[in-house]
């Protein structure tokens, strides 16, 4: 048996003396377990250094802090969810939404409130949130979609900020009438600018020629009616704006 054992390499020793002595022990091998009480999973890591919001000079010089910023730059960062539960205390709890709440709507187009499923009769919100993070005092300006019910919540001891969109039919007659205005101050100029004839005189050639230039020019100076053409750029935001709000 000693000459087995000269023979094998230093770790094949190894387990071999270790299944012997866990074979032959008495009572349980639990002292051979290893200790897990100071394991961390990458979930343990993100909240020991997550931020609520990481500005520029933030430097993640550590692995840590750099998988808590590649968290935080995944995280959809327009609507907030919020906690209610405490508030009579103005205590509101904020954080951002992840992706499945995005794909489901929550907290746009559904209540933002963490425990209300509601989607009718949403308000947007504009909530300075007031936070301490490592020991220093922050704030930052978040959104809120939420319910008439939640809405008298938040609102319970300060009144938020309600954040409200124009209609775009207002919009519309706006830029209806701002046009309408200039091409009646256009043709008004034209028309002034025409010769009057005089009804006594007899035509002669000189005067139809005369009046026919004169047309002639006030067509050339009105030219070709401009329409306005939205640039790609424009017509995404306005889908953003109807989207978002």
């Amino acid at each position: 048996m000693s000459g087995r054992l000269r023979n094998l390499n230093p770790y094949e020793l190894h387990k071999y003396l270790v299944n012997v002595y866990c074979l032959n022990k008495k009572g349980s091998t639990s002292a051979l377990a290893r200790d897990s009480s100071r394991d961390r999973t990458d979930l343990d890591v993100i909240r020991e250094n997550h931020k609520f919001l990481w500005d520029d000079g933030d430097v993640a010089d550590t692995w840590e802090r750099q998988l808590a910023k590649k968290y935080y730059d995944k995280l959809y960062k327009e609507y907030c969810i919020c906690d209610l539960t405490r508030y009579k205390d103005n205590r509101v709890a904020l954080r951002w939404r992840v992706e499945h709440e995005v794909v489901a709507g929550k907290g746009q187009f559904q209540c933002g409130s963490k425990h209300c499923t509601n989607a009718t009769g949403l308000r947007s919100w504009e909530v300075n949130f007031a936070y301490v993070e490592d020991g220093e005092k922050k704030n930052a300006l978040v959104k809120l979609r939420l319910c008439p019910e939640c809405s008298d919540k938040l609102n319970y001891r300060s009144k938020k900020r309600e954040v409200k969109r124009l209609k775009k039919s207002r919009k519309k007659k706006k830029k209806r009438k701002s046009k309408d205005s200039s091409s009646e101050k256009e043709s008004s100029d034209e028309e002034s600018s025409l010769p009057v004839p005089n009804e006594l005189a007899e035509p002669t050639a000189s005067t139809s020629t005369t009046e026919k230039e004169a047309t002639d020019k006030s067509l050339w100076k009105k030219g070709v009616p401009e329409v306005e053409e939205k640039s790609r750029e424009e017509e995404f935001a306005e889908y953003l704006e109807d989207l978002l709000l």
